[in-house]
């Protein structure tokens, strides 16, 4: 038998079958062939095979997204076989934090998945001209950016549209909004969802587990707890320009070489595209720290 990994935690797995229903299962044996060195063996969109209730193999992916997981030491599997990731922020509560989306982003990259910004929460007014500014050099980078309302209903037939038989990841902070938003694309869920801590300005998790959910026929959202830091996997800190859309036709192009640091180097045409507003420098900034925590030199976004 075949199956769709809907959700799963400590060894039991949530598998949907070809006719709609769904069985707990668990791995046959202690490791799963294929699935060895993550912090979990299956996410959300795996499709497996099965014995009985007892899974037995893990059928080749086409993708994964996933994230490195700093107290296994390894990465975390968030989503498995995904046509698209919404990266979903906020312009106010909580703040609009451009880092974490370029970490995600950046992520979506190395996985070779299409990514989209959803831009939650407009009804809340918000005239920051820098928050303005970023969104526009996303979108001159080429990423599509969704301004949308889960609570009044702005923008979410464009979403609906956007995601339309696809199989899609929501990854953002706690806080902006992923439950709220699978509720309006489908009300009857109605999935818990939190209150802004208003001490710290951020969100109180409400998704403990990333799990699966059909918001229309052949259309399904894979949502993700709500993550405070994102650190991406699958890269070293040499390879981060490879995969920054407006750094990568440079990757290599300096004085130096693939050995410029980016900093102080005269001929760094990294750092000539930043002078020449080429490359924002919000980005730039990004880019380093990305590039130094996963070269061991800082370990605090």
């Amino acid at each position: 038998m075949n199956g769709l990994v809907l959700r799963g935690s400590r060894n039991i797995f949530t598998v949907q079958m070809g006719n709609g229903d769904e069985l707990q299962c668990r791995i046959k044996g202690k490791i799963l062939k294929d699935a060895e060195g993550f912090y979990n063996p299956l996410a959300p969109g795996d499709r497996v095979k099965l014995e009985t209730d007892m899974i037995i193999a893990l059928e080749e992916r086409k993708n994964l997204f996933s994230r490195f997981n700093q107290k296994g030491n390894c990465p975390q599997l968030l989503a498995a076989n995904v046509d698209l990731v919404l990266c979903m922020t906020t312009r106010v509560s909580p703040p609009f934090r451009p880092r974490f989306l370029d970490r995600v982003l950046l992520q979506a990259d190395i996985a070779g998945i299409p990514a989209v910004i959803v831009c939650n929460k407009v009804d809340i007014a918000n005239n920051d001209v820098d928050i303005d500014e970023r969104l526009e050099d996303y979108k001159r980078l080429g990423y599509t950016v969704l301004e949308l309302s889960a609570v009044t209903g702005k923008g979410i037939d464009e979403l609906r549209k956007t995601i339309s038989g696809k199989y899609a990841v929501l990854v953002g902070q706690s806080g902006v909004g992923k439950s709220s938003l699978i509720n309006a694309l489908l009300p009857e869920l109605n999935i818990k969802t939190g209150a802004i801590n208003e001490k710290y300005d951020r969100g109180n998790h409400t998704t403990t587990l990333a799990f699966m959910v059909e918001v229309a026929p052949d259309t399904n959202i894979i949502d993700t707890p709500g993550i405070r830091r994102f650190v991406p996997a699958g890269i070293g800190p040499q390879e981060v320009a490879l995969h920054m859309r407006e750094f990568a036709p440079l990757a290599g192009k300096c004085t130096y070489g693939l050995s410029c640091s980016h900093r102080i180097e005269p001929g760094c045409k990294i750092m000539e595209a930043v002078a020449a507003g080429i490359i924002h420098e919000d980005r730039y900034e990004s880019f380093m720290r990305i590039h130094d925590e996963l070269a061991g030199k800082n370990d605090v976004d």
